[in-house]
């Protein structure tokens, strides 16, 4: 269903063939990903000059020496200019090279004056040697590119794709390495630029890509809540979010993973969700995660389809905190998104546990919220997969037995439900776990189970739950005591002979 396009900012320039230069180019882009799973990740991306042809490592000294001659020979106009800065911009690959080039005098405003010139090569040039300075490691070398932002942001608004995702990647990159640069971007108006560009040019993948990422830059920043997040929700860069998340197989999954991640910043970001809902964010990702957990039910599990599964189930999850519980209906639009949830639970849960943990919250989420959600994870059957996943640890099992405890405090009914389903054998086995929290969570399902009719106590005490809760009340914990002591004199003891018939022994 789902594709990956071709991601050409890759940040690997190594490799003997084109084949094993592209490949490490894919996996390092996928690491970056990848590691956004589990922390919010400031990263750089670097625009390779030339898909058709691998780079070749320059020798750091020769780097050097060229970096100082191509700027002298820069300052003097003539027919070789072109050639000189595409040069300069191979040369700026290495670190100790652009390190050189911003202490020699007047050479960004050497940059400046060609990115601004009437020579459409010469500008294409001085922004890629922009774009190889934006990718430093050096914390200095961000703030000397400053005379150039306010035209990189101009630039947003040409006409040439290539050019503006250059303008994009340079700007996100310079956008974490200086508070100093950040505050000079939003004082320049990139909030209202980044909205401009992803309007125009909403039907260019690799554009609406950058975008994403050089947004996903500023909404990373440690006062973003404060300074960054009114001006996008002010504008109208969330909807535009929001368009890119669409379940069209034709659609590419780079751009939409970079504009997932970028409404996850900022539903994280906040206490109040309001102006996102109004949106229909919660319906726009809700109704992605169904069509892509129906794929993944189907077995069409694609390459990176979960690097955008991760940040939609964070916004899903999120979002819920803020809607009301009389408009959740209406919010999610579908309750087969529980249908969706245990699928993507189910197919990463070996390979990728903290994402088959990711879902198990999101649908603790919604459990918590809905008694029709409830409903459905037993009428559609799900419930007996979910009590198969006790056993797993990883915080994946006290996440499901949260979800059967939202199911069993629903309604008395749902209790019988899941006593019929197999619940009952399965407490039976974690309460004998060693984790604290399982077996507290235990028995407080146990509790629920046992108080909505006397049939689930007699079935329980026939399973031999009795010695367990007798031994609880030696536990160490003495909340577990307390709990096993009241289970035991208030709702257990008159069933024993259910217990002591099961022991007669057989004549």
């Amino acid at each position: 269903m789902w594709r990956l396009n071709k991601v050409r900012h890759k940040a690997g320039r190594q490799g003997d063939s084109l084949e094993e230069f592209k490949f490490k180019r894919r996996e390092h882009e996928k690491a970056l990903r990848q590691a956004r799973r589990d922390r919010q990740l400031v990263s750089k991306r670097l625009l390779t000059e030339d898909e058709d042809q691998p780079e070749v490592n320059m020798d750091t000294h020769s780097g050097e020496q060229d970096v100082v001659s191509l700027f002298h020979k820069l300052q003097r106009s003539g027919p070789e200019r072109e050639a000189d800065l595409k040069a300069l911009s191979k040369a700026l690959r290495q670190p100790s090279a652009q390190l050189i080039f911003i202490k020699q005098e007047n050479s960004m405003h050497l940059l400046v004056g060609l990115l601004t010139g009437s020579n459409a090569t010469c500008r294409l040039q001085a922004v890629r040697c922009l774009h190889e300075l934006s990718h430093s490691t050096h914390s200095n070398v961000a703030p000397a590119c400053l005379p150039a932002t306010p035209y990189l942001l101009t630039y947003l608004s040409g006409q040439s794709p290539k050019f503006t995702e250059l303008c994009l990647y340079t700007l996100g990159n310079l956008c974490p390495d200086c508070d100093d640069v950040k505050e000079k971007l939003l004082a320049q108006g990139i909030i209202p630029a980044l909205t401009s560009c992803i309007e125009n040019q909403r039907h260019n993948l690799a554009v609406v890509e950058a975008v994403g990422f050089t947004l996903s830059q500023l909404l990373q920043a440690k006062d973003a809540a404060e300074k960054i997040i009114p001006m996008v929700l002010a504008s109208s860069l969330p909807s535009h979010l929001l368009s890119v998340l669409t379940p069209d197989p034709n659609f590419g999954l780079a751009p939409a993973i970079e504009c997932a991640w970028c409404l996850h910043y900022l539903t994280c970001s906040m206490e109040d969700n309001r102006v996102l809902l109004a949106h229909g964010a919660l319906l726009k990702c809700n109704s992605l995660l169904v069509s892509l957990g129906g794929a993944i039910a189907e077995g069409n599990v694609e390459e990176g389809i979960e690097l955008l599964i991760c940040p939609l189930l964070r916004c899903v999850g999120n979002l819920l905190s803020s809607c009301p519980v009389e408009d959740l209906t209406t919010k999610l639009g579908d309750v087969h998104i529980v249908v969706a949830l245990c699928a993507i639970l189910q197919a990463y849960l070996q390979t990728q546990p903290a994402l088959a943990r990711e879902s198990a919250w999101v649908l603790n989420n919604l459990t918590a919220y809905s008694s029709a959600l409830c409903s459905a994870l037993l009428t559609l059957n799900l419930v007996p997969g979910l009590i198969q996943l006790l056993p797993f640890s990883q915080g994946i099992n006290t996440m499901i037995l949260r979800v059967l405890a939202n199911i069993a405090h629903k309604k008395k009914e749902f209790c019988v439900q899941l006593a019929h389903l197999g619940l009952l054998s399965a407490l039976c086995a974690t309460l004998k776990m060693a984790d604290q929290e399982m077996v507290t969570l235990s028995m407080d399902v146990l509790f629920m189970l046992v108080v909505s009719g006397p049939q689930v106590a007699e079935e329980f005490v026939r399973q031999g739950g009795l010695s367990l809760l007798e031994a609880g009340q030696y536990n160490s914990e003495e909340e577990i005591r307390r709990r096993a002591t009241h289970l035991l004199e208030h709702h257990l003891l008159s069933y024993t002979s259910y217990s002591s018939v099961d022991n007669i022994p057989s004549s």
